[in-house]
């Protein structure tokens, strides 16, 4: 199966990448977490992507899943889905510059009746080589945009890789 011709600048996200994080928001306790996050060609022309985060202690903490459309040369955009209710429409540019691509999205959040209300977020994808970094504001229960989550994770297996 080849990569469909719109996600070439894209295919270095393809595979998973584990490693730590740290949250904060100002209605709850500063946290620590440990994410994967995977990339995969389905052989359509976006990535299904998967992310998946755990406690310190092991334990689950939140999943989400989307697809990644690369819509034009610097464009992108990101449908999510999330168990706790919200279903994130981003868009945003695509930068890529040496080994180094950029994602920068921002997204109208849609809340089903039971969630937590969040209005709006904001997503930055940084791939550095073989180390993804991401940050994540919302604004969200009343609280301006803030700063949520960071992390930092390393390629833990490449694209067709068996686990």
């Amino acid at each position: 199966m080849s990569l469909a011709p719109n996600l070439a600048p894209v295919s270095s996200l393809l595979g998973t990448w584990r490693g730590e994080g740290s949250g904060h928001y100002p209605t709850i306790d500063d946290f620590s977490y440990t994410e994967e996050v995977t990339f995969t060609d389905v052989g359509k022309p976006f990535l299904l992507y998967v992310q998946r985060t755990w406690g310190s202690d092991g334990s689950p903490m939140h999943t989400e899943t989307g697809y990644l459309r690369v819509v034009g040369p610097d464009a992108v955009e990101f449908v999510l889905s999330q168990p706790t209710g919200q279903a994130e429409l981003a868009e945003g540019t695509l930068t890529a510059e040496g080994d180094t691509l950029v994602l920068e999205l921002e997204a109208r959040v849609l809340n089903t009746a039971t969630a937590k209300h969040v209005e709006n977020t904001r997503r930055t994808y940084r791939l550095a080589g073989d180390t993804l970094t991401t940050a994540f504001d919302m604004a969200a229960v009343g609280q301006e945009m803030t700063r949520h989550l960071d992390s930092r994770m390393r390629r833990a297996r490449r694209a067709g890789a068996r686990t």
